[in-house]
């Protein structure tokens, strides 16, 4: 605004123009939403676990929008978790430093606020981190003025192909968007049309006369037909950076593959243990929790960690010094969207087996929305990973430092075996594979560590005698 330098005759004119203007904006002009405010930058600050950078997901406000205290201003992912930012000003966007999918650094200005009050809070204290949302809240965005029903995956795909959700007509139950409404909105914006398929042209070989040896010898000489239009592909390859879980993984196992491993396998018979998950599985749906082995599998690692204490160690980088962990934190791997993740039970030692269950129903759904917190992927002591559930039998699994030690399952098989008194019978096993960092544990303590667990699975009425 320019100054106006006029006579004391003038001045009340001045003031009388000056409230027009700012009670009755030009047309095409917005109405001032800040009088003398002051153009904050909002740094993104440590979100601690030694993080530097994150990917922002999803932004919650553009250029121009006002926000208040706690607001939601945009969605990041680092390489544990996804956090949501929020606000700690009331003002108005005034610029979005970084676009999404754009790599954001610690301690760089995220968003530029205009804000006129600034409430108990200095110039650094920039960002709020909360846990990320929950489910439904994910799947509902505000998008001019209405709110757009979609699911994470449906949000990524659109994400990924440039579009807003907000010109998408969804055809799904209560205007939900499909994920084939977005298949559907992109070809028509490109143009695209599938190609036919290349019709085939065979030319006959040119008649001549045969004898019947001649005709008979020319079935066997015939050359095969020529083609004369060659298949076209018109795919290209993709290049993309890094980010997330995917350079999380990068970095860990670069790690990892510095450990000296020491691998066992072992087969266990599970026939026992199906009939009494069997027999309690109504009881845990009954209180609304889903009862798998997985359950079982940690209870009798962390029965058999207390024999063995040395496999729920950590070393140093020195290898001067052994770490003893007194929880058993046992962390389960999980294939997700996202990539593979790691989250883990806190304290298995001391929770039963339905409590343990009812930990994993909530890591896993969590873990399938994108929604886990870092305080459920870190802290890991000992790991137990179940390939089965994808169909793989076998597996030589690498530790997760500081970890040293890790074990895989197979999936279940029906295959004959032998019984007591010789009688061939129908047995369900599995087969696990440890692997464990060869410079502190040796082969005989994996090999039992590996049998009791093996004997608490085959005979589950034996840990009664120990189970806490």
């Amino acid at each position: 605004m320019y100054p106006l330098h006029t006579s004391d005759g003038d001045s009340s004119l001045v003031m009388v123009v000056l409230k027009i203007q700012l009670e009755y904006p030009p047309s095409g002009t917005a109405p001032f939403e800040v009088v003398n405010g002051k153009i904050l930058q909002f740094k993104l600050s440590d979100i601690g676990e030694g993080i530097t950078e994150v990917t922002v997901k999803d932004w919650y406000v553009k250029e121009g929008d006002s926000v208040s205290q706690f607001d939601s201003i945009c969605e990041v992912q680092s390489d544990k978790a996804s956090v949501t930012i929020t606000s700690r000003y009331d003002g108005v966007i005034r610029k979005l430093h970084y676009n999404v999918d754009d790599i954001a650094l610690v301690g760089k200005p995220l968003v530029d606020i205009e804000t006129d009050v600034v409430k108990d809070v200095t110039p650094e204290e920039d960002v709020v981190e909360t846990p990320a949302v929950s489910h439904e809240e994910h799947t509902h965005q505000e998008i001019k003025g209405h709110k757009t029903l979609a699911t994470p995956a449906v949000r990524r795909l659109a994400m990924e192909n440039n579009i807003k959700l907000s010109e998408i007509v969804g055809t799904g139950r209560d205007g939900r968007i499909l994920k084939e409404d977005i298949l559907s909105f992109l070809a028509k914006q490109t143009g695209a049309i599938l190609p036919p398929s290349p019709q085939l042209e065979i030319i006959p070989p040119p008649p001549k006369a045969e004898t019947p040896k001649t005709a008979e010898r020319e079935k066997l000489t015939r050359t095969p037909a020529v083609l004369t239009k060659p298949t076209v592909f018109t795919g290209k390859d993709v290049t993309e950076p890094l980010k997330g879980f995917h350079k999380a993984m990068v970095k860990t196992m670069s790690a990892a593959l510095k450990i000296p491993h020491f691998g066992y396998c072992d087969e266990v018979d599970m026939t026992k243990l199906a009939e009494l998950r069997k027999d309690l599985k109504p009881i845990a749906e009954a209180r609304g929790v889903s009862l798998s082995f997985m359950p079982f599998f940690l209870k009798a690692a962390s029965m058999g960690l207390l024999q063995y204490p040395i496999l729920n160690s950590s070393l140093d980088e020195a290898c001067q010094n052994i770490t003893y962990k007194a929880s058993h934190n046992i962390g389960i791997a999980m294939d997700t969207q996202q990539g593979l993740i790691v989250p883990n039970v806190k304290n298995v030692q001391v929770r039963s087996i339905f409590e343990i269950a009812a930990e994993l129903n909530r890591l896993q759904i969590l873990g399938s929305t994108g929604q886990l917190g870092a305080g459920d992927l870190t802290g890991g002591t000992f790991t137990l990973s179940n390939i089965g559930s994808i169909g793989g039998t076998y597996a030589k699994p690498v530790i997760l430092p500081p970890e040293v030690a890790i074990g895989a399952v197979g999936k279940i098989q029906v295959l004959p075996r032998f019984d007591a008194k010789g009688q061939v019978v129908k047995a369900q096993i599995i087969n696990v594979s440890w692997s464990a960092d060869h410079r502190i544990i040796d082969g005989a303590t994996m090999s039992r560590f590996s049998n009791l667990w093996k004997s608490y699975l085959e005979n589950p009425s034996s840990m009664l005698m120990d189970l806490k």
